[in-house]
């Protein structure tokens, strides 16, 4: 079964929806562990999913140097 990389984008009655390469997907919200947070780097194989908080550390300091990049002066 195919390992699928995803980043969760919001949560929206009873769906999680997850970001993978540019696009969204809804999957039932009762598939993620109940400490799935919004912008977490997710692994979803079938109906099993596990958050990877070392990507999702990995990502957030990402964004926070790119955001700290353009509000520079």
């Amino acid at each position: 079964m195919k390992k699928i990389k995803g980043i969760i984008d919001r949560f929206e009655e009873g769906f999680a929806v997850v970001e993978i390469e540019g696009t969204t997907k809804d999957y039932p919200k009762s598939i993620f562990p109940k400490e799935t947070q919004v912008e977490d780097v997710v692994y979803i194989t079938g109906d099993k999913v596990k958050i990877d908080k070392t990507e999702t550390k990995k990502l957030a300091k990402e964004i926070e140097d790119l955001m700290n990049e353009v509000w520079e002066d």
